[in-house]
């Protein structure tokens, strides 16, 4: 059965979601993200995933103290992303009480420094974030692109021991129009040894079904959730 990841991202604080990745198209849901966590958690989830876009921004890793409170006040996995470049940035989330976290921009800018993190680390606390536009990987909280493609890109990671993969189609994210099937499809049959987990533009229960159906391993999902397209009762037959 796929692994459901309910995801709160975080702009100052507060739990927001945007639109392809546009930081002008910041929506705010809730000034609470524990709020939102303990929903998750009260409804059977076990999983959360949490985005620091202001660290995505900035470069290096801001809204540790909400990953805190998180970590602390639910029995919630979490994996953490946005902005991590460092290894203090790294023991910083795992302190902050991550149990995995997710790393994009540096496995392309600095390979040297992710590839020690997944020595030190190992494949299951160490995701691979595959962000993808047109097949190729977009980097630096998705504001700029850059000539890797996802599959080389994918495939070489996991030749150095990658197990767990997020991959993203900016242009569903946040668009409430469905996954990106095709491309996960495609993964599936080029990359076989990869867990997969999808992420960006899950609308309905359906969608969930179809991606299970796929054979992805896990579905990263959240603006469903707070547009009231999923209620999260109708998730229990996937726990």
């Amino acid at each position: 059965m796929i692994e459901l990841i309910p995801a709160i991202d975080i702009i100052d604080g507060k739990c927001v979601r945007l639109s392809q990745g546009d930081y002008a198209s910041k929506k705010v849901y809730n000034e609470d993200p524990l709020e939102v966590a303990k929903m998750f958690e009260d409804n059977g989830l076990k999983r959360l995933h949490v985005v620091d876009l202001d660290g995505a921004k900035a470069q290096h890793i801001v809204n540790y103290r909400i990953l805190e409170t998180l970590a602390s006040h639910t029995s919630l996995t979490i994996d953490f992303g946005g902005g991590l470049k460092s290894d203090e940035d790294l023991k910083i989330a795992f302190d902050s009480g991550a149990q995995m976290v997710t790393g994009g921009s540096i496995a392309v800018k600095q390979p040297s420094v992710f590839e020690g993190w997944l020595a030190r680390y190992g494949a299951d606390r160490i995701i691979l974030g595959a962000d993808v536009k047109d097949k190729k990987i977009a980097v630096g909280g998705w504001l700029e692109a850059s000539e890797c493609d996802l599959f080389s890109f994918v495939s070489d990671y996991c030749q150095k021991g990658v197990k767990k993969v997020i991959t993203t189609d900016i242009a569903q994210d946040g668009m409430l129009q469905g996954p990106s099937t095709a491309l996960y499809e495609e993964m599936l049959q080029k990359l076989p040894d990869i867990y997969l987990i999808a992420s960006g533009g899950v609308s309905r229960v359906d969608d969930i079904v179809s991606l299970d159906e796929l054979g992805v391993q896990g579905v990263i999902f959240g603006k469903a959730i707070y547009e009231g397209r999923i209620a999260l009762r109708d998730l229990r037959r996937f726990l």
